[in-house]
């Protein structure tokens, strides 16, 4: 399964890769349990490695050493916070099944089995999804290449894939048991659940590029010609004097250049300027500019608020007045803040210039500018789809993000690609996104990426996003899915419990 993530193109995988993992629930709770923390191990471990990439940090002064410990640490703790995920989902279907709590008149065990295996995955994979970490939903997996199943995520955002995927391979896997097993149950076919999970697939992979094939119906009267700057500020000096200096002058420029071209708006990365805005208006040839080509802008940028910042995103107009701004909601655990700061806050010093404290937005920022209802985010927000699903549940009309990326490996900017243009779709948005070093670029409403920059390079493009008005089901009624199965699961375990109770007397 780790390698169906971005940048690999093995998608595929993922609609079989789980087939090991669901047969070892039927063994021991030793064995279940175990392959669980593996598999998980596997995933995680593997689709995350990209972290290990913040070494060598010796140019914020850590010595060489202290570096890949640091590294090391982050990538164990994020492979074995997802593991965890997938060791109780192996425990309590084990359980389930051990203690045989699969009875259902009229109800194969064989499809209980499935049903309660899908709904106790989604369920904790919406849990983990509210914890400061979160990136490797089995959803992540189909993008950005299978983009016909993607359409899917129109439905109940990345619910609807996760329980597909698990659909599939509990199918197969169940398959797979019965003919080790030599049992058909009532099945005079031991090859039903193949074919089924065959038809399924089809089916729904139909579906999928159907919609996708739908025309993108855009309104001219509503076109935006967005500039994007990437402005390529490594991070090795980013935050000192000659990184400053460095980013003024591509910021500058790369405004003036787009202001030429008649733009209506332009788009900088996450902390493009790492200063306080204040300081960015009094004290620099940037805002000059600003004054000058009187052009808006969306500035990467802090704000101060009392003896704390913000990593905000600032919506300046041609007269170089603040409009608006969005400030990040989630912060990187061990990047930005620092969990646990009394034990780690000596070990590990977080990616900042400044003294005062990092402080996450306010939860459902609503964005109004003159270029119409706005949907925004910065950087980890892109893995967080309910705060995209609001603001659009809203009435924003279209998607800008801003990200730095230039920490880590360069698996890691596809992978936050990969994020984007599920974003894109569950929401029905165009989006327009622009990073430091890469991948900066305009992903329209069916997720197909309509330009995407080069990485490690300086580059400006102009494209063409649309405002729209459209509401998907997901964005209109949320993660319903998950709360019906919810239900149905609850359901099944009351009637199964009332039931005992009877047979008990």
């Amino acid at each position: 399964m780790g390698l169906t993530v971005a940048p690999s193109n093995l998608w595929f995988l993922a609609w079989i890769a789980l087939i090991p993992l669901w047969i070892a629930l039927s063994q021991s709770t030793l064995t279940a349990t175990l392959t669980g923390f593996l598999w998980g191990c596997g995933y995680h471990g593997f689709a995350l490695f990209w972290i290990t990439g913040i070494h060598p940090m010796t140019w914020m002064g850590v010595s060489w050493l202290n570096s890949l410990i640091i590294a090391i640490f982050c990538w164990l703790f994020i492979t074995f916070w997802g593991a965890i995920l997938v060791t109780i989902w192996s425990y309590i279907l084990n359980y389930i099944i051990t203690h045989n709590l699969l009875k259902l008149k009229f109800i194969s065990p064989i499809f209980i089995k499935i049903f309660l295996g899908i709904t106790i995955w989604c369920l904790l994979e919406k849990i983990w999804s509210f914890s400061p970490l979160w990136w490797t939903s089995l959803s992540l997996t189909q993008s950005p290449y299978n983009l016909a199943i993607l359409q899917l995520l129109k439905i109940s955002g990345t619910t609807t894939i996760t329980a597909l995927i698990l659909l599939i391979n509990g199918l197969f896997a169940e398959n797979i048991i019965l003919i080790i097993n030599n049992k058909q149950h009532f099945y005079k076919d031991k090859y039903n659940l193949i074919a089924n999970a065959i038809i399924i697939l089809t089916i729904t992979h139909g579906i999928g590029y159907i919609n996708y094939q739908i025309k993108i119906s855009n309104n001219p009267l509503e076109v935006i010609n967005i500039g994007i700057i990437q402005g390529n500020i490594p991070n090795e000096i980013k935050l000192y004097d000659t990184g400053l200096k460095t980013a003024i002058i591509n910021y500058t420029k790369g405004y003036n250049d787009l202001a030429k071209q008649k733009v209506d708006v332009i788009l900088t990365p996450e902390t493009a300027l790492p200063l306080f805005y204040d300081d960015i208006k009094n004290n620099s040839s940037f805002y000059q500019a600003i004054i000058k080509q009187k052009i808006p802008l969306w500035l990467g940028a802090f704000d101060q608020i009392k003896n704390n910042y913000t990593n905000s995103l600032f919506f300046i107009d041609k007269e170089g007045i603040v409009i608006t701004k969005y400030d990040k909601t989630k912060l990187v655990p061990l990047g930005e803040y620092i969990p646990f700061s009394n034990i780690l806050g000596n070990i590990i010093d977080r990616l900042s210039p400044l003294d005062a404290h990092l402080i996450a937005g306010e939860k459902n920022q609503i964005l109004n500018t003159p270029l119409g209802k706005v949907i925004v985010g910065i950087c980890y927000d892109s893995a967080f789809a309910e705060n995209f699903r609001f603001q659009a549940s809203k009435g924003g009309e279209f998607i800008i993000t801003a990200s730095n990326n230039a920490h880590y490996s360069d698996a890691m900017p596809f992978q936050h690609h990969a994020q984007d243009v599920m974003r894109a779709i569950e929401t029905d948005r165009y989006m327009a996104k622009a990073t430091n070093t890469g991948y900066s670029a305009i992903i329209d409403p069916h997720g197909n990426t309509k330009w995407i920059s080069q990485l490690h390079q300086y580059q400006t493009h102009v494209g063409k996003i649309y405002k729209r008005n459209t509401k998907t089901l997901y964005v209109a009624k949320g993660d319903w899915l998950i709360i019906l199965l919810t239900f149905l699961m609850m359901s099944y375990f009351f009637f199964n419990y009332f039931r005992g109770d009877r047979n008990n007397q």
